[in-house]
Parts: structure tokens; sequence; C-alpha cells
């Protein structure tokens, strides 16, 4: 059985499964209407595989925003493993550039888990990350109200002070999602509103704490700083916090995104990528660039406006969303 038609049956085995792999199809129907069409192009013009398919192939993936480094890694894979299987037949491709994106995602080490670090008997703090603009907020809420719904008592604590309307934006989402927002005045210190949102939390022995951060600075160094007055503050106050440090890309920057994952990565500690508004661009690639030349795993993306439409990162309901169209031609079906 195919790659592609093993992941089908496995989106299509469960009601919740199925669910998941629609999200994904959904959310990624720009960047597959892009990628598909290349693919399928790619497939038709060339009979065999050769050294000009796979000069095209790069061009398609790195089109995608999968990144150049990736991409050289992702054409050695393939052709180690065309050579295995001695395959002649560009058709035969769909497959095997399938399975490779999943594997290429996953690596050799053991650094992809999605999950969230969370204390079974203690406060989770976790810390939000991320340029002004990125959808840093929107997710936090997003997350919270995911958490609320899982039956978890959730706290957020407005440390953004700095961002014209970011603690009113925050206190909307609260009402929203009917979620406390721990908050001081515009211009205050944000430490110190963490530390207030670490005590409102204990006091009310909620399970988890989302801390939202200034997005913006005025230069690397400040920003650095201020993060790191942040975590001390965190943890003093609760010792091996903050449990997760989630830094949010907006999908739709590409490589620019890349360079936000570097700084902030240099600035703090990030455990994880929430990839926002992927619904919104054709360049869903940079998932794999992120997490193959970073070693940072992809923990959320965002696969539209809902309140919903915040999901655990799977690599593998990735790869189907990206190659649902082709299932419809699958000579298999």
């Amino acid at each position: 059985m195919s790659f592609l038609k093993k992941l089908k049956d496995k989106f299509q085995s469960t009601e919740q499964q199925e669910e998941v792999s629609d999200k994904y199809k959904d959310g990624l129907s720009k960047t597959r209407q892009s990628f598909s069409s290349r693919i399928n192009d790619l497939v038709a013009r060339y009979r065999t595989v050769d050294e000009d398919f796979f000069e095209d192939l790069e061009e398609v993936l790195i089109s995608a925003d999968v990144g150049v480094n990736t991409v050289m890694d992702l054409i050695d894979e393939l052709k180690m493993e065309v050579k295995r299987q001695n395959i002649k037949d560009t058709s035969e491709m769909k497959d095997v550039i399938s399975e490779k994106l999943v594997d290429i995602y996953y690596g050799d080490d053991a650094v992809t888990s999605s999950s969230i670090n969370f204390q079974s008997d203690d406060l989770t703090i976790i810390l939000f990350v991320g340029v002004n603009g990125v959808g840093k907020t929107t997710t936090i809420g997003k997350l919270a109200y995911q958490l609320k719904q899982s039956g978890k008592h959730v706290v957020m604590a407005a440390g953004d002070t700095f961002r014209a309307g970011a603690i009113e934006q925050l206190e909307e989402w609260g009402k929203r999602v009917d979620v406390e927002v721990v908050k001081q005045s515009a211009g205050s210190d944000p430490a110190a509103v963490i530390y207030d949102g670490i005590r409102a939390a204990k006091s009310r022995k909620a399970d988890v704490l989302l801390c939202d951060t200034a997005g913006r600075l005025q230069n690397k160094v400040n920003l650095m700083n201020e993060l790191s007055k942040v975590k001390r503050v965190i943890e003093r106050e609760v010792p091996g916090a903050p449990h997760e440090v989630l830094l949010v890309l907006d999908a739709t920057t590409g490589q620019n995104a890349m360079s936000q994952a570097k700084t902030f990565s240099e600035a703090t500690d990030v455990s994880g990528i929430v990839l926002s508004k992927l619904d919104g661009t054709a360049k869903g690639g940079i998932v794999l660039a992120i997490r193959n030349e970073l070693q940072i795993p992809v923990k959320f993306v965002g696969l539209g406006e809902k309140v919903t439409d915040l999901e655990t990162f799977d690599a593998q309901a990735f790869v189907y969303g990206l190659f649902a169209d082709m299932l419809q031609d699958d000579p298999e079906e």
C-alpha cells in the first residue's frame, strides 16, 4: 500500500481523525493549490526521473518556502530513495516525496513532540514571545479556550504593556472564552504583571498561566533584557518554570519568520513554535524549514480565524493536507 493511501486510510479511520484532516485540508488550501498543481505539472512534463526533474522539483519546493537548506537535504534523500527503489516513472514520485517530507520533519532525534509540558501537580506556566502583528494575543486566547474546554483552570497575564491596545485585546479574549486576565496599566513593568499573574494563578489554584509579552522593543538588546527579566521572575516564583516558551510566527511572512525565530531563540529558550495564519499563505513549507533548520518543534498551527482553529501540529496531517487533491487521482482508488 502506498504511503499516501496509508495516510488517507488513517485520516478517515475515525470521525475524530477525519475532523483533524478536514481542518488541515481546509487550512492548507492555498498552499495545496499552488504546490499540488506544480507537482502535477512536473510529473506530467517528465516521463522519467532524471537530473532535470530534480532541478525543477527543487524550484517547486523552494517556492513553497521549504527553505534552501531543507530542500537540499530533501533532494539528497529523494535521490537515494529513487536509487534504492529503482524508480524510473515520475508518477511514483508523489508518494516518495510525501513520505520524505514527513521523515524530514521528524528527523533522527526526539525533538518532535507537539505536546505541552504540563505539570501534573503544580502550576504550568507558558510564556509566549513573538513580534507585534503575528497573532500572539489571538493565539493565547485560542489556547486558553482549548485548555478550558479540556477541563483546565486557566489564567492569562497581560504582560505586553507596551503595544497600544494589547491589554484590551487580551481582556476581550478573556471575556470571550471566560478566562480571568491579570493586568496593570499600559506602560507598567511587564515582569511585575507576570509576578501578579503567578500570585493570582496560585491563589486561585489554577492549572495553567498563559503569559503575554512585548513583541517589539527598541532593539534586540532591549528585547533580550526584557525577556530575561520576565524569565527570572518566573523562575524565582516557580522553580523549573516557564515550562514552555512558545514563539508565535506568522506563516505569511515566509523566510522572515526564520530570522525572527533565530533572534528569539538567542533571547530565550524557545521550546516550541506556534505558526499562525497558515491558512493565509501559499508557502506552508515554512513548517519544515523551521523544524529542520532550527531544531525546534512546531507545537501548534493556526488554520483559520475561529476560536477552534488552533490545532496541535501533526506532520502526517500536514503532508496529507498538502497532497489531498492528488489522492483524487490515485490509481489505487
